[in-house]
């Protein structure tokens, strides 16, 4: 299966596609957006996603006021949850911008909306959807990006396979464009991550749905997971990008930066070309290996003419010279007669020998 996103094919036989993720990492400054797409497509992006999220409809200021504590990644935030996210949205005049700029810098543009105004904003702007992980149960959000009828790039974070194939299910019953993504969505960037983020859950993936493209939504550091992903059959990946690590703000500390993401896609695309044809055959920078490695009948010591040959008449040595008898018909050499003197070292043919 391949799905068009914007110009470029996605699928299993076409490069791995790359997604960068700006998010917030705008802190609040269009310039800022507009700097991170330019330096994104720089780097090897083939789009650039962002979020559109207003704080009032995305969390509840109560609840999470209420709560004992903040948790996971939260925790080192200054800021209460509900001012991080009100500081982090997308103003919605931005988007013709950002969209204009995306193409200017030739790379797709598109956006996770987070309510239904959100969504049909976006309608006339992006070339797919990206449903976030927090979203795989609220299924009318869901249904309602699908409707629209483009490509939908479901993140799987946090669940179990049961609401993973709820959503698939209702998803495809609208709308057969959908990219599953694997995803952790533990944000500390700890090393510790590298133990949850499960890529095998791909091959599950694959079993379950064997014509659906597959992703991977990362925030783990380094590309150990990218390029496992990708062996593993992912040909979308998204991974949250910046200028700075170093900058305060919810998404910057587990980011790419500039040079780790041209890395990240550089050795991605060694990886695509490593992983070749699943047929085996000699390659064709192998074709002369073949005959210096291997080894081919030789005359152990000279033969005369009309001699029968045993066992220890034959030697198996390299090289392979072609036209040579090879060493698994040893046994149908055996008892053969020459009928003409071959030197010791010199290759047996089966021209020189007769029954």
């Amino acid at each position: 299966m391949e799905l068009k996103i914007g110009k470029h094919l996605v699928g299993e036989n076409h490069p791995t596609y790359f997604i960068a993720e700006i998010a917030a990492n705008h802190d609040g400054s269009l310039e800022r957006a507009l700097q991170l797409i330019r330096l994104a497509a720089e780097a090897g992006a083939n789009a650039a996603k962002f979020q559109n999220f207003r704080g009032p409809e995305i969390v509840s200021d109560y609840g999470f006021s209420h709560m004992n504590a903040q948790v996971s990644h939260q925790a080192n935030w200054k800021k209460s949850v509900t001012q991080v996210y009100n500081e982090a949205s997308v103003p919605f005049e931005w988007t013709p911008v950002l969209k204009e700029a995306c193409d200017q810098a030739g790379i797709d543009y598109f956006s996770s909306p987070y309510d239904f105004e959100a969504t049909d904003m976006l309608d006339p702007y992006v070339p797919a959807y990206k449903i976030g992980s927090g979203d795989i149960t609220w299924l009318e959000a869901c249904l309602r990006m699908a409707q629209k009828g483009k490509p939908v790039l479901l993140a799987t974070g946090a669940s179990d396979i049961g609401e993973v194939q709820r959503v698939v299910d209702a998803i495809l019953a609208v709308n057969p464009q959908l990219i599953l993504m694997q995803c952790n969505t533990n944000y500390t960037a700890a090393d510790g991550n590298f133990d949850n983020i499960h890529l095998n859950v791909l091959k599950t993936y694959h079993l379950m749905w064997p014509d659906l493209i597959l992703g991977l939504s990362d925030h783990t550091h380094g590309h150990a997971t990218v390029l496992g992903a990708v062996a593993l059959g992912a040909r979308v990946v998204e991974k949250h990008f910046t200028d700075d690590n170093h900058r305060e703000g919810p998404d910057h500390a587990f980011a790419m930066n500039p040079e780790s993401w041209a890395d990240m896609v550089q050795n991605t695309r060694q990886l695509e070309r490593a992983l070749g044809s699943a047929e085996k055959f000699v390659a064709d920078n192998e074709k002369q290996t073949v005959i210096v490695q291997r080894r081919c009948l030789r005359a152990a010591r000279d033969i005369k003419d009309g001699e029968t040959l045993t066992r220890d008449m034959i030697a198996v040595l390299r090289p392979a010279t072609p036209g040579a008898i090879e060493p698994q018909e040893i046994e149908n050499v055996l008892g053969l007669k020459s009928h003409k003197d071959i030197a010791q070292g010199q290759e047996l043919r089966w021209t020189q020998l007769s029954n």
